[in-house]
């Protein structure tokens, strides 16, 4: 294998090596040759000027028709700001590549000095690029990076709401403690409609009873006994915080302030949401609303988990084992051995996409849920793996390992296009002997 790989590198063309580090207003760029030398100095692109955009293209075809060579173009992924260089380099010709900026941040530094700057970035990744074994990122379809752009804006918004949420849970805890009690969760639409109304225990404790109860009884629509007894409930928290509690003269307006942004922050995660929905519905016949729907047959997803799975993952076609899949999603432990030391406090590296761990230990604690009524666990296969992994374990180690199990069985299902099913490990094994391993797609 590693023969192959020197040969592979004895037998490709050379080169020239376009480095370019990408900023929000302007690119720096180098050109190297094979050697190692750079052709001219490094060269600074204005995003905003037509004329700037076309002298580098122009210093590009001028080093290629001097040297006799073709051009290879690097860019640093930056998230967004290279999008733009990349399409437009693209469409004037070039062939261009996206390199993880962990592998120029990493890569051995040309100079015995301590330097940092967006020329000298330029340079190293120019230099990374004359590396014929470099692993290149891949730009997914413009629909995947659509979906993408919104289950991040989604999250983002759900992570802004959340601390609006905390904010609003402070307030009362000092204004008005007790009132955290009265309702399962401050967010319920009949704890958001009393608060609006009655934000402090005095106003509370001033409201004709009538009123209160009638409110209750519209939002929560539980009957006249629940609502009799919240109001008990919220009359009793209300006089509770008289004696315990602070509203200090900006209270009021601040809770008011804190529902509100609530609330507008949920419109736009319900629009985001609804505009998820009508992409995915136009993906149909297409691969990856099969791989959506196919996912979302596993226990504990949902559609937004199932869309933010393959959103992150870009292209199955690119991962040929589940170990690629893993390090991507930054499951992959982080090895830390130098000689003789062996490190033995191994964690994950978690250096791929963060919004796919945060679902993948979603869906992993939804699989080790146990039911109130039945006392059974969703997925009983997952839980008793739970359970033997916490004999030696930690529990969030044991949660790890679930998530490494779950990203594993989705894997099998995206390799077979074999929708999920409950298989114990020895029904699994025999299966597999009798001779159908395509039934490992389903198997956890």
């Amino acid at each position: 294998m590693q023969y192959q790989k020197v040969l592979q590198m004895l037998n490709c063309t050379p080169y020239l090596s376009v480095g370019l580090d990408v900023g929000a207003d302007f690119t720096w760029m180098s050109i190297m040759l094979p050697n190692g030398t750079l052709a001219g100095k490094p060269f600074k692109i204005a995003h905003s000027d037509p004329q700037s955009r076309e002298l580098a293209v122009t210093k590009i075809k001028e080093a290629q028709e001097m040297y006799s060579l073709k051009s290879r173009c690097f860019l640093e992924s930056t998230g967004i700001y290279h999008i733009p260089l990349l399409c437009f380099l693209r469409d004037k010709g070039f062939d261009c590549s996206v390199i993880n900026p962990i592998i120029t941040k990493n890569s051995t530094n040309m100079n015995v000095r301590k330097l940092h700057n967006d020329k000298f970035d330029s340079k190293k990744a120019a230099k990374v690029g004359l590396d014929a074994s470099l692993k290149t990122s891949i730009v997914p379809d413009e629909e995947i990076i659509g979906l993408r752009n919104m289950v991040r804006d989604y999250y983002y918004y759900k992570d802004m709401q959340s601390a609006i949420v905390l904010k609003l849970n402070a307030e009362l805890r000092v204004s008005f403690p007790a009132y955290l009690q009265v309702f399962s969760k401050v967010t319920a639409l009949t704890s958001l409609k009393l608060l609006e109304m009655y934000p402090l225990a005095a106003d509370m404790l001033a409201a004709p009873k009538d009123e209160v109860i009638k409110t209750i009884r519209e939002t929560a629509r539980f009957g006249e006994k629940y609502a009799l007894a919240k109001y008990d409930a919220l009359h009793a928290a209300a006089e509770d915080a008289a004696v315990f509690g602070r509203a200090l003269p900006s209270s009021a307006l601040r809770i008011k302030l804190y529902i509100g942004t609530y609330r507008e922050y949920q419109k736009h995660l319900d629009s985001i949401l609804e505009e998820l929905h009508k992409a995915v519905d136009g993906l149909q016949g297409k691969p990856v609303y099969g791989q959506i729907c196919l996912i979302q047959s596993l226990r504990g997803v949902g559609f937004l988990s199932a869309v933010v799975l393959i959103a992150e993952m870009g292209s199955f076609d690119l991962f040929p084992s589940p170990r690629k899949l893993f390090a991507y999603f930054g499951l992959d432990p982080g090895v830390n051995d130098s000689g003789k030391f062996k490190g033995d406090r191994v964690h994950m590296s978690k250096r791929g996409s963060s919004l796919a761990r945060r679902v993948l230990h979603m869906v992993a604690v939804n699989n080790l849920k146990v039911g109130k009524g039945t006392k059974a666990p969703v997925n009983p296969v997952i839980y008793d793996y739970y359970i033997h992994k916490c004999t030696s374990k930690k529990k969030m180690v044991a949660v790890g390992a679930v998530m490494h199990k779950i990203c594993n069985i989705i894997f099998a299902m995206l390799r077979d296009n074999k929708p999920f099913e409950i298989i114990t490990p020895e029904e699994h094994c025999k299966r597999y002997a009798a001779g159908h391993p395509e039934s490992v797609a389903a198997t956890v």
